[in-house]
């Protein structure tokens, strides 16, 4: 790979925790990509592997890598936000550390992205050796463009390790709440100010696994999975909701006000705030349960479910 410094520089963010099984074939396929003007920027959350003597193999031969090693752990959201607030690109490519990249990916994205904050692909799904499975994100999940923040209220699913985001939205949504993926926050963020591009066009392998953080499929189950308690869990989905609320601009008014009465829904289970919740999403299901590959009836379901649980 070669620089050419009449591109806009891209910063490519590696977060990475015991990677070693898989990390080498993404840096082949990140060095590798037709974009020529990058910079990788990897942050490792004190891996107790090999990852950091493979990523200092790959840095004494690549100048544009630069290692970050963290003193103490700090979660795989946290990881992000850190290698993202260290990039110096006008734009941001999120990598997990064990998919493989079309080698145009970067390329196309840029090439795609117009004026939006973020776009993201399809992606091709492979299993633990590599091989593909035959099915396409889009096959499972319902990708797609977003042009509302009420589409994210209770999820999407436009994944981090398929995007292209500009720098400038990084530094706005700053910094990451935990409560929810970094990923979902970028894309609330983005959404509150406009929309966010889908390509059908796979540009990543994603690659599936029993050590994913998440997966599009189910595969075995980790053993060192935390078990997260109900009232942990509900904490979590009240905190999200809280933030969603507080983040929405002002002037935002239809959205804000709509955040807020879910907000005040979300506080308990009490007879009211279950009736209020049910008849919010009931109002705006299309945009709510816009991620959800629901028919119409579906989604009628679903509403009436959130009068006795939580989303």
């Amino acid at each position: 790979m070669t620089d050419n410094n009449s591109l806009p520089l891209i910063s490519v963010v590696l977060a990475t925790y015991n990677g070693e099984q898989f990390i080498e074939k993404q840096l082949d396929s990140i060095l590798a990509q037709t974009y020529s003007n990058i910079e990788l920027i990897i942050v490792d959350d004190c891996s107790s592997d090999n990852t950091i003597a493979i990523v200092q193999k790959y840095a004494s031969r690549n100048t544009c890598i630069h290692l970050y090693p963290n003193e103490q752990n700090i979660g795989y959201v946290k990881n992000f936000e850190k290698g993202m607030l260290l990039a110096k690109g006008d734009f941001i490519a999120p990598s997990d550390q064990d998919d493989i990249w079309h080698l145009e990916k970067l390329t196309t994205l840029y090439n795609q992205i117009e004026s939006h904050e973020i776009i993201y692909s399809n992606s091709e799904l492979i299993d633990a050796e590599g091989k593909l499975l035959g099915k396409k994100m889009s096959d499972l999940r319902r990708q797609r463009g977003y042009d509302d923040c009420l589409m994210y209220a209770i999820g999407s699913w436009a994944p981090g390790h398929a995007m292209l985001i500009r720098k400038a939205l990084v530094v706005r949504a700053a910094p990451f709440p935990v409560v929810m993926s970094h990923d979902l926050w970028l894309g609330f963020v983005a959404t509150c100010k406009g929309a966010i591009k889908y390509l059908d066009t796979p540009l990543v392998y994603y690659r599936q696994h029993a050590a994913n953080v998440f997966g599009a499929v189910k595969v075995a189950e980790s053993s060192k999975k935390k078990k997260i308690s109900k009232a942990d869990e509900l904490a979590k989905i009240r905190l999200r909701m809280s933030l969603m609320y507080e983040k929405c601009p002002n002037n935002h008014i239809p959205n804000k006000k709509v955040l807020s009465q879910l907000n005040q829904s979300y506080q308990s289970f009490s007879l009211s705030n279950n009736f209020r919740r049910m008849f919010i999403f009931f109002k705006y299901r299309d945009k709510i349960l816009a991620y959800k590959n629901k028919s119409s009836f579906g989604r009628w379901l679903f509403c009436f479910k959130i009068f006795i649980k939580i989303k």
